[in-house]
């Protein structure tokens, strides 16, 4: 990796050497998830849920995306550039296509398909990443030769977490900890910035992705938000005093979610957390225990963050005051333990070129949030302080919580 720079950022501008050991690890990960999941429910059994998976499909989409991009890709090495519908080499799974490609096959169809088994599947990604490491030691070192190794490894990140939050959802144990939530600090602390420009987005050198170029000024008010994001023991009391039950603190669209999110019923309280015993407990590794409050709130929805927001007297900060925060004062502004919900809508920045990934943005501008920062579920190559992620702001299976800004 580059010296000196967070992994998340060196992953970025990292040469063909450091990219195969991430690529090695990123892969022992995703077989590692996969079998522990695998151990404890049958694959082909997983429910069909707007936020889940088949485990088969998802192992083999990621084997499945890195092969088109670069084995079958005659454009690879153009990075950005290539032209996505330049006809491809036949995969060698013959209908590899038909059953991965999540551009073209529809989620509910998902589990009707003729998957392969486990071990089938293991075969095919063992050679898929055989093949990314020959290609990979061919391949040049500057930015447009790396593009899409780069892409595959970040990629493969991303459905590791997602393979992670699917387990919680299941009920299923992963005894790493590297995938555990750390309690938090006592005190949310307040950092102070004063009015002035800020570039938002990326410039220069290395791996972006497509809805993070086109860096441009924003005028920034003064602000002050909170060095940290919240803990249990600071959103409960919102619970506590009635919060989900009072229509003031609710928006017309939190409200209609609110109304029928926990299985069709109204939420009275966040997603894997109940009342018992006089006390709050939570829903994780498949059981119920005592909830720690220095614990970061997570699995929050962007409406119920929005609530607690207004019941405070706060706000969610925007992705600009965000990435200023982050980019500014490394060291005082924490971030990296769940999710951050803004109040920013996910829209291209000035300028914006679709990457020949034609999904992974532009089919979702305008219908979901801006999340910044990272998880304790996220891979520490996937933590750059520009990196935009984005969910629909229904969404409470994801690890995501917030921090606040004063009005």
């Amino acid at each position: 990796m580059t010296c000196d720079l967070p992994e998340g950022q060196a992953v970025r501008r990292a040469g063909p050497a450091a990219l195969a050991a991430a690529l090695g690890a990123s892969r022992a990960d995703t077989l590692a998830t996969f079998a522990a999941c695998a151990g404890q429910r049958d694959p082909r059994g997983v429910p069909q849920r707007p936020g889940l998976n088949p485990p088969l499909w998802e192992l083999g989409h990621i084997g499945w995306f890195q092969d088109y991009w670069l084995a079958r890709n005659p454009q690879r090495g153009a990075g950005p550039g290539a032209d996505p519908e330049a006809p491809r080499a036949i995969a060698a799974r013959a209908d590899a296509d038909a059953l991965y490609d999540s551009s073209r096959v529809p989620h509910a169809a998902r589990w009707q398909l003729p998957l392969p088994d486990a071990a089938a599947t293991q075969d095919d990604l063992a050679r898929q990443l055989a093949q990314t490491l020959a290609l990979l030691r061919e391949a040049g070192d500057d930015d447009r030769a790396l593009y899409f190794f780069r892409l595959a490894l970040l990629h493969e990140d991303m459905h590791h977490e997602a393979a992670l939050y699917m387990a919680q959802s299941l009920g299923l144990a992963l005894d790493d900890a590297r995938w555990q939530p750390s309690p938090l600090p006592a005190g949310r602390g307040v950092l102070a910035f004063e009015p002035g420009p800020w570039s938002l987005g990326h410039a220069g050198a290395g791996f972006a992705f497509d809805n993070e170029l086109g860096a441009h000024p924003v005028a920034l008010p003064a602000t002050e938000i909170d060095a940290r994001v919240l803990c249990w023991g600071e959103y409960l009391p919102f619970v506590e005093a009635g919060g989900y039950r009072e229509p003031a603190w609710w928006t017309e669209a939190g409200a209609a979610w609110r109304a029928s999110a926990d299985d069709g019923a109204p939420a009275m309280a966040p997603r894997y957390l109940r009342r018992a015993g006089g006390g709050w407990q939570q829903w994780r590794q498949g059981r119920w225990s005592v909830l720690d409050p220095a614990l970061p709130a997570c699995h929050l929805s962007a409406h119920e963050a929005e609530a607690w927001c207004r019941w405070a007297g706060r706000r969610l900060p925007t992705e600009a005051e965000w990435e200023r925060a982050a980019v500014q004062r490394p060291q005082d502004f924490a971030w990296g333990a769940v999710w951050e919900w803004t109040a920013s809508p996910f829209a291209p920045y000035p300028g914006f070129v679709p990457h020949p990934y034609r999904d992974y943005s532009a089919p979702w501008f305008g219908s979901r949030r801006v999340l910044r920062g990272a998880s304790f579920m996220t891979q520490p190559r996937m933590r750059h302080p520009r990196y935009r992620n984005f969910f629909a702001p229904d969404r409470c299976d994801v690890p995501a919580g917030f921090r606040s800004c004063r009005p």
